[in-house]
């Protein structure tokens, strides 16, 4: 169980850069292959840019060919939920962080074994920790 952030809407746009901000509290996206992390291939945690709740490693992160961050697995279960998502004229799985409610991205499920999902995520949602 995570435990619970909340933030007036202010406050999350002062500690947020406008495009993090954008992706994280008005369920933004970002254009493929512009993101910081798309193409990172460096060991480490992805954390919630918000609140900092441990979300992907980087074991479980590959290329989905898409332009996102892809990972077929959360660090823990309980750090995501998973949401309806009927917009855009089309009905998708969104993901979001369980502690503080950001936009994370979409989940899918045509990635690889063992789990068969792609969690196919903004960058501007992630903060990437090298493994030291």
């Amino acid at each position: 169980m995570v435990e619970k952030v909340s933030k007036a809407d202010s406050d999350w746009r002062n500690a947020l850069t406008s495009e993090q901000y954008r992706v994280t509290r008005k369920k933004g996206t970002e254009r493929a292959h512009s993101g910081e992390y798309w193409d990172n291939h460096a060991e480490g945690m992805y954390r919630c840019v918000c609140c900092g709740t441990p979300l992907f490693g980087s074991d479980t992160k590959f290329d989905s060919g898409t332009g996102w961050p892809s990972f077929s697995a959360p660090i823990a279960p309980e750090n995501v939920r998973n949401e309806d998502d009927s917009s855009f004229f089309t009905r998708r799985t969104e993901v979001v962080c369980s502690a503080c409610d950001a936009h994370l991205g979409h989940v899918f499920d045509d990635g690889p074994a063992p789990t068969g999902l792609r969690y196919c995520m903004n960058s501007a949602s992630l903060k990437f920790e090298p493994k030291t």
